[in-house]
């Protein structure tokens, strides 16, 4: 009588459960991999710091620090005296907490692809101060008709990302979730 490690059909299930055992999720991790082989997650990463959520988010869509660099930031929470026309003036302590956030979360910073591919659009030491300036932006959404954001009352602006992206909030933004209000769902 044979042993169990010593029957054919055992050692097979026994080499396929430690090979699947060692090797589990390579491959299926697809939203986690680069096409470089670098990790990264898709979208952008979604807000996690309250006091950013409830200060910046109380005017405006919360925009995730993954879609600037570290210098955009600097430089918007160095003149929110002029913030876009607005005086958005914060405690200097609570400016202070927020830019830390923004900096240590920022698009160079990031491990999430979209924040990359930010990045990687500008040029070195280009300093955008509006998220809808960034070449990689302006890209992905150029052959929207400006009817559909300007001339579109429910929009308004590319600056309104969670008018037309629903799961804006979660860093998601994908083409194919996409619904422009009073037109549906955006196919290009």
């Amino acid at each position: 009588m044979k042993t169990t490690l010593q029957h054919p059909l055992a050692a097979v299930v026994i080499t396929a459960v430690v090979f699947f055992s060692l090797f589990a999720g390579v491959g299926m991790g697809h939203n986690d991999e680069h096409k470089n082989g670098k990790k990264g997650k898709r979208g952008v990463m979604p807000v996690e710091n309250e006091l950013y959520r409830a200060e910046c988010g109380s005017c405006h869509f919360a925009y995730q620090p993954g879609w600037l660099p570290e210098r955009s930031w600097v430089k918007l929470m160095s003149q929110l005296d002029k913030h876009f026309g607005d005086n958005a003036e914060l405690e200097a302590e609570v400016q202070s907490n927020i830019l830390t956030y923004l900096s240590e979360n920022s698009a160079e910073k990031s491990t999430y692809r979209r924040s990359r591919k930010m990045n990687r659009s500008l040029r070195s030491g280009e300093t955008p101060t509006r998220i809808t300036e960034v070449p990689y932006f302006e890209r992905k959404h150029d052959e929207i008709p400006q009817r559909l954001i300007q001339g579109n009352e429910q929009v308004q602006s590319l600056s309104h990302c969670d008018k037309c992206h629903g799961d804006a909030e979660k860093g998601k933004f994908r083409e194919r979730a996409i619904k422009i209000p009073g037109h549906g769902r955006w196919e290009d």
